[in-house]
């Protein structure tokens, strides 16, 4: 089947960022066509007045958590490490399933196309992947054994969960939880296992001052400086998160070709203090991507909020409103993370997978827009109510403002 999208300004976020008035062929899963002409096709989507942009990229999440929305506020960061472990400790599967169909439905009606996960249970997850028909890169958690609330050995878990049969909307990953509750030996056997299957490794690292203090006094390292000496860090590595870090560590990452995500409304709202210190890491090489971490730690799983709130949070810090520019962000939401994941993702060229999103501009939070402050308008101004339709893999998930399922088949169900 495909469908030829006509008439649509589009946000390419290719090399040159060009901004074309053009007409999309999206054939199968992938896009064929981007021009003036009208090569054949089975099916239209007219985009006059419209904006085409790659689907937003959520690079850290924990959507199985998205049922947690309001029970952890308002409470400092050892309390809510503490809750969310005991509610973690009695989940169902049935609630993991509808907590995660619940937030990939809030992620698909804000832009969302794709998201990185770091859970356990990522066999549940995967189920609510193919209902829903968003694109997911699944790593499954793993930790020492005298942390888990998993059954079994988490790394023979993961290695479980890679070996299996996926969708062609789900990649497999290997996680590791944080230094904090993983061991070298653990870490030396998640690096076999991503070697042994070609996949990408996803961690929390170095995300509060306690983590990175408490681990310099036992062994005398930083964390990232101690992952180097390891030889854990490599460019198949994607780090959620990296707040404490100094210039070594960056220039540590860069070497290696780590990708982080940024996380900030997550940071901000626990109070974890500081902030990532992305000028540094851009200078450095490293390539950055955003990410909304869980509803607990957040409470929204939107890329519109992220992207302003990154914005100006890194520009009130630096005390310079251009430290990091509108376009870098956008980047950071869709073409830096297709590099990060190694997929041909975030950028609408010929052979790139067809994950996109066609936006509303023409209203009253986004008028006055042109192509000279369209990607401005899309970072400061945009929001979920913008976003017309969306496009996983070559198949409209969402047209206009309808979405699988009525919002209120989620009142009242069990989430935990």
């Amino acid at each position: 089947m495909s469908i030829l999208i006509r008439n649509g300004t589009v946000i390419t976020e290719n090399d040159n960022r060009d901004i074309l008035h053009a007409n999309i062929l999206v054939d199968g899963n992938d896009i064929k066509y981007v021009g003036r002409g009208e090569p054949d096709h089975d099916q239209e989507i007219d985009a006059t007045n419209r904006i085409i942009l790659p689907g937003f990229i959520n690079t850290h999440a924990h959507v199985g958590m998205s049922g947690f929305k309001g029970l952890l506020d308002d409470m400092v960061l050892s309390e809510f490490l503490d809750k969310t472990s005991k509610l973690d400790s009695q989940r169902t599967e049935e609630g993991i399933y509808n907590s995660s169909l619940l937030g990939m439905n809030e992620m698909i009606n804000s832009g969302i196309t794709s998201f990185v996960d770091l859970y356990y249970s990522e066999d549940v997850i995967e189920k609510a992947v193919e209902k829903t028909g968003i694109r997911g890169f699944l790593a499954w958690a793993t930790l020492d054994k005298e942390f888990t609330t998993q059954e079994g050995d988490p790394v023979k878990n993961a290695e479980r969960f890679i070996r299996k049969k996926h969708t062609d909307t789900v990649t497999p990953m290997v996680g590791i939880q944080g230094i904090y509750v993983s061991s070298d030996e653990n870490y030396y056997r998640v690096k076999e296992v991503s070697e042994k299957y070609t996949v990408m490794v996803h961690t929390h690292l170095s995300e509060t001052r306690k983590e990175v203090y408490d681990f310099v006094k036992t062994h005398n390292e930083r964390p990232v400086e101690h992952l180097g000496s390891i030889g854990f860090l490599s460019d198949k590595l994607l780090a959620a998160h990296c707040v404490w870090i100094t210039l070594n560590e960056i220039k540590l990452l860069a070497k290696h070709n780590v990708s982080v995500s940024w996380n900030g409304i997550s940071n901000a709202k626990l109070a974890s203090g500081g902030i990532v210190p992305v000028p540094e890491l851009l200078s450095n090489g490293v390539n950055i991507s955003l990410g909304t971490d869980s509803s607990g730690s957040n409470n929204s799983l939107n890329m519109f909020e992220e992207m302003k709130y990154s914005a100006i949070s890194i520009n009130n810090d630096r005390w310079s409103a251009d430290t990091v520019k509108s376009q870098q962000i956008l980047d950071m939401a869709t073409r830096n993370a297709g590099m990060a994941l190694k997929s041909p993702l975030g950028i609408i060229k010929e052979g790139y997978l067809a994950d996109l999103i066609i936006l509303d501009l023409n209203k009253y939070n986004t008028i006055p827009y042109n192509d000279s402050n369209v990607v401005n308008n899309i970072v400061f101004s945009a929001n979920s109510g913008n976003v017309d339709i969306v496009i996983v893999n070559g198949k409209v998930i969402k047209s206009k403002n309808s979405i699988h399922e009525d919002e209120s088949a989620y009142l009242n169900i069990n989430y935990l």
